[in-house]
C-alpha cells in the first residue's frame, strides 16, 4: 500500500509543507488535515481555511510506492480518452506540438501540472498499482471541488495526489481533497471503493437499442428514422430505444430549428417511436455551438472568452461549421436558454433519453473563483435539475462528474469503421476515434458498470456494408461490449441480417447480464475475462492485435487469430 510521505500548499506564490494529520497555520490561512485508518482503508481528507483573500497555486500529498513488477492503471480526463493499465517500459501518448492548437481542447493536453516522459503517468478521479493479483488502490470520494489528479512517477518510487486548482482564487472554506487508498484483490478493493462514495441506487435498468450516429452519422432524415424504425420492429433485434442523434438540427447550439428533412417535427417523431412500443431518445450537444449557429452570430456575450477575450474554442470538427465554441454556462441567458430546450425536448416533445454530449467543453475555461471540477459538477447539476423524468446518457464528460449523476455514460472513445486511425494515433491523439482504443478503454472501465452509473461502451456492428471492420473484428465488439456495458448499442438496417449475422448476435446476447469477475491482462493487448452467468463460469480470451497471439495459461495453450475472442467454460 502506498505510504505517506509529505502535503504541501503553494498559495500566493510561496510552497508550505503541511503537518501530517494535523492542522497548519498561516497568517493568511489554515489547512486541516484528516487521516482516518480502518481495517480495510485509510481516507485522507484536506481543507482550506482562508482568513483572506488568497490564490492557490498547488495542492498536494505524497506516497511512497514500490512499482516492482507493476501495472498502473491511468484514467483518462474524459469519456473518450483512452484509459487502461500501463506497463512502466510504456508512456502516455502526447498530442504532437504542431496539432495542440486543433486537438488539445478535447484533453488534457494544456494542463501545466502534469509531468509527462519516461516513467511518469497519470490519472483522473482514481487509478491503482497492479502487481500480480493485488490491488493498490487511490480514488477520490468527491469531486465536486476540483478534479483530483493523480501522478505516477516510478523512477523515484513515488505517487502524487493533487487537486486540479491552480490559479484559484479563495475566500471561503474550500474541502480540497477527500479520498481512499485500499489495497486487495481486484474485487473486494472496488467493491470497498464503491461503498465508500455512498452513491444513490441508479433505479434505471440496463438498455439496448439503436443509434443513427454509426450508419448515417448527420445525413439522417424523418425518413431514415421511420425506416430503421420499421425494421427494428419487424426484426429479431431486441430493441427497447431508438436514439436520434445529430444531424437533425440546423446548427450545434440552435436546438429549436430542425431540418426541413424532419417535416413533422421531432416531437410527432417521437411519439410515432413510442406508438411502436419502443422509447426515444434524441442528441444535443447543450454547452458548445458552431460558427454557423445563430447564436454564435448573433449572441456574442453567451460565448465564453478565452485570455485573450475572444470566443473560447471547445474543437473542431469537419463534419460541422469547422471550429466550435463553449458557452459561458454562468451567464443567466444561456442557462435560460438551456432550461427551455431541454423542456421543450422533454416535456413538449416528450423524448424518454437525452444523449448529452461534448459536455467537458463547459469546464474548459473556469473563471478564476472556481476550478474545472467545481464549474463541471454544478453543470451536471443544472442538467439534473432541467430534464425532469428523462433519463441522461452523457457523453465527453469528466467521469467522476458523472458519478451518481446520470443514468448512462459513455466510457470509451467512439468505434471506428476500421480497428484503427493510423495517422490520429501518430499524433498521439488519446481522444481518437478508434475501435482499438475503444475496446481497451471498455475493459479498462469494467468495473465502474451497474457502481457509479450504467457503462456506454459503444456500438456494435455487425452489417456488410459501409463498415471495413472483418467479420473477425466485429464478433469481438459485440462480445466485449455485451459482457462489460450495461447500455447495448447498434447503427445497422437489422431487416439486412442473414441467417449468420442473426446467429452471431443471439450467441453474443446469451451473456447479456453476465457477472464480471475478473480481467487480467495476460499479454500485450490480450486480455483474459472470467465471468459467470446462471450458475455456469467462462472464460473470454481477447486478443485485439492485428497479429495472431498465443494463449498459454494452466493447461491451455491455443493461438487466437488476430482481433479474435473466443469464450469458453471454466
Amino acid at each position: 500500500m502506498p505510504e505517506l510521505q509529505g502535503a504541501f500548499i503553494t498559495f500566493n506564490g510561496q510552497r508550505h509543507e503541511l503537518k501530517l494529520g494535523k492542522i497548519t497555520l498561516f497568517e493568511e490561512l489554515y489547512v486541516q488535515f484528516q487521516i482516518e485508518e480502518t481495517a480495510t482503508y485509510k481516507r485522507f481528507q484536506l481543507s482550506i481555511h482562508p482568513k483572506e483573500k488568497v490564490v492557490i497555486d498547488d495542492l498536494e500529498i505524497t506516497f511512497q510506492q514500490d512499482y516492482s513488477s507493476a501495472s498502473i492503471y491511468c484514467n483518462g480526463f474524459q469519456s473518450w480518452t483512452e484509459s487502461r493499465e500501463y506497463e512502466l517500459n510504456e508512456k502516455i501518448e502526447d498530442l504532437r506540438t504542431l496539432v495542440k492548437p486543433v486537438l488539445g481542447y478535447y484533453g488534457d493536453y494544456g494542463f501545466e501540472k502534469i509531468q509527462r516522459g519516461a516513467g511518469l503517468f497519470h490519472s483522473w478521479t482514481y487509478s491503482y498499482v497492479r502487481q500480480n493479483k493485488t490491488l493498490s488502490l487511490i480514488g477520490s470520494l468527491s469531486e465536486f471541488t476540483g478534479f483530483t489528479l493523480i501522478q505516477h512517477d516510478s523512477n523515484s518510487g513515488s505517487i502524487k495526489v493533487s487537486n486540479d486548482c491552480a490559479g484559484l482564487e479563495l475566500e471561503h472554506s474550500y474541502p480540497a481533497l477527500d479520498f481512499v487508498v485500499i489495497k486487495g484483490n481486484e474485487k473486494s478493493t472496488f467493491d470497498r471503493y464503491f461503498e465508500q462514495m455512498n452513491l444513490p441506487q441508479n433505479p434505471s435498468k440496463p438498455l439496448v437499442g439503436w443509434t443513427s450516429w454509426y450508419n448515417y452519422y448527420n445525413k439522417i432524415s424523418e425518413a431514415i428514422i421511420l425506416k430503421n424504425l420499421k425494421a427494428l420492429k419487424e426484426g429479431p433485434y431486441p430493441a427497447e430505444i431508438l436514439q436520434i442523434d445529430d444531424g437533425y438540427q440546423e446548427a450545434i447550439g440552435d436546438w429549436a430549428k430542425i431540418k426541413k428533412s424532419f417535416p413533422n417535427g421531432m416531437g410527432h417523431l417521437a411519439k410515432t417511436i413510442q406508438n411502436e412500443g419502443l422509447k426515444a431518445g434524441l442528441w444535443l450537444a447543450p454547452f458548445i455551438c458552431e460558427k454557423n449557429s445563430d447564436i454564435y452570430r448573433n449572441k456574442k456575450s453567451w460565448l465564453l472568452k478565452d485570455k485573450n477575450g475572444k470566443p473560447q474554442r471547445a474543437g473542431y470538427t469537419a463534419l460541422w461549421s469547422g471550429w466550435f465554441y463553449a458557452l459561458d454556462f454562468y451567464n443567466t441567458e444561456v442557462q435560460e436558454y438551456l432550461a427551455n430546450v431541454f423542456h421543450l425536448y422533454t416535456k413538449e416533445w416528450g423524448y424518454d433519453l437525452l444523449k448529452l454530449d461534448f459536455l467537458y467543453a463547459v469546464c474548459i475555461n473556469p473563471p478564476k473563483h472556481k476550478t474545472r471540477g467545481q464549474v463541471m459538477h454544478e453543470a451536471m447539476e443544472f442538467i439534473s435539475q432541467n430534464v425532469g423524468e428523462a433519463k441522461v446518457l452523457a457523453c465527453g464528460v469528466p467521469l467522476g462528474s458523472a458519478f451518481g449523476k446520470v443514468a448512462y455514460c459513455r466510457i470509451g472513445a467512439d468505434i471506428h469503421l476500421k480497428w484503427e486511425f493510423p495517422w490520429m494515433k501518430w499524433l498521439g491523439f488519446r481522444e481518437r476515434v478508434s475501435t482499438l482504443v475503444s475496446l481497451r478503454t471498455t475493459l479498462g472501465r469494467w468495473h465502474l458498470n451497474g457502481k457509479v452509473f450504467h457503462n456506454d461502451p459503444d456500438v456494435f456492428i455487425l452489417r456488410k456494408e459501409n463498415n471495413k471492420l472483418t467479420p473477425t473484428q466485429q464478433h469481438t465488439v459485440l462480445l466485449i461490449n455485451v459482457l462489460m456495458g450495461n447500455v447495448l448499442f447498434n447503427s445497422d438496417e437489422v431487416s439486412t441480417y442473414d441467417e449468420e449475422q442473426l446467429a452471431e448476435l443471439e450467441g453474443a446476447l446469451q451473456y447479456r447480464g453476465a457477472e464480471i469477475d475478473s480481467v487480467h491482462k495476460i499479454g500485450k493487448d490480450l486480455f483474459a475475462i472470467s465471468f459467470s452467468k446462471e450458475d455456469l463460469k467462462y472464460c473470454a480470451y481477447s486478443n485485439l492485435n492485428e497479429t495472431n497471439a498465443s494463449v498459454s495459461k494452466g493447461n491451455l495453450n491455443f493461438e487466437l487469430e488476430a482481433c479474435e475472442t473466443l469464450v469458453l467454460k471454466r
